[in-house]
């Protein structure tokens, strides 16, 4: 089981770049990503976004790589015949205008096209290489506390189910009183409305009693959620992403419980159901932040 909580950090540097990468991860009902790169590295950001959904299924995760040298990534080219050019033209500028002003190298490093940056295609070659790796890194130390954080989850979410585990179990026990009591309190009102003088056939008071019986019954649902809870167990022992399959047996185990709760005219098993529902609410929780 892995969390969506998490945080990676990694460095990596080669002769002319530094780099480091930083990711953290929220819980989200999808994967939503938020990546960003140096600015000569930004064309690698499909390849980066890519890589990460290799690695991540669900979760807001944030990446954002910062870099020292990326400049270097960049040839800067000088072109003379411009730079020529302009020396001509600003010469004869000022023979016109009759203007003494020399003409500086500041001049005409300002002006465009004399000097020019090109990408350099084998250093940014190494430097998707880098990237890559950094970003690997640090997916593997996200990936290595996300595991950590899922298994204290996975810990929890045991904990909760034995908790529910429990409360069903007192509904079970409570349950045989329950329809024993409604069904004294049904013959004992039968009698009070009749008088002593009528007689009820046994026959239809046998109905009237099974009916009832029948309709505060839940077996079913304690054995459905006897069920969900053997799921739960294989579910927190399973790797991969369970996420989804958790959020909807916790909706299921709710389901269980509101049926229960309205069955059952009993205080004492209307107080266990809040145990119960209060127990899947924090069970529900937990699992909000399951990868």
């Amino acid at each position: 089981m892995l969390s969506m909580t998490g945080f990676g950090s990694a460095q990596r540097r080669d002769a002319e770049l530094a780099l480091r990468a930083e990711v953290r991860s929220v819980n989200h009902k999808f994967l939503q990503l938020k990546v960003r790169l140096p600015l000569e590295l930004g064309f690698l950001e499909p390849e980066v976004e890519e890589l990460v959904r290799e690695r991540l299924e669900r979760g807001s995760v944030s990446l954002n790589v910062t870099s020292h040298g990326a400049a270097a990534l960049s040839g800067i080219e000088l072109n003379l015949k411009v730079a020529r050019r302009y020396k001509a033209l600003l010469s004869k500028l000022a023979s016109e205008l009759g203007i003494e002003r020399q003409i500086e190298l500041d001049d005409f490093a300002q002006l465009p096209g004399v000097f020019s940056a090109e990408p350099d295609a084998k250093a940014l070659q190494r430097g998707r290489k880098t990237l890559l790796a950094v970003v690997s890194d640090a997916l593997d130390a996200l990936e290595e506390m996300r595991a950590r954080e899922g298994r204290a989850l996975a810990k929890d979410l045991s904990r909760h189910g034995g908790e529910i585990a429990r409360l069903v179990a007192r509904v079970g026990e409570r349950m045989p009183q329950v329809v024993a009591q409604h069904q004294a309190n049904l013959k004992r009102r039968v009698a009070e409305l009749i008088g002593e003088k009528s007689v009820i056939a046994p026959q239809d008071l046998a109905r009237e009693v099974a009916l009832l019986a029948d309709k505060l019954d839940v077996s079913e649902e304690l054995s459905r959620l006897s069920s969900h809870l053997s799921q739960l167990s294989v579910l927190t022992a399973k790797s991969g992403s369970v996420g989804r399959q958790l959020e909807f047996l916790v909706q299921e185990f709710l389901r269980e419980a509101n049926t229960i709760g309205s069955k059952c005219n009993d205080a004492a098993v209307a107080h266990i159901v809040v145990e119960l529902k209060t127990s899947i609410e924090r069970l529900r929780e937990q699992v909000q932040n399951v990868e």
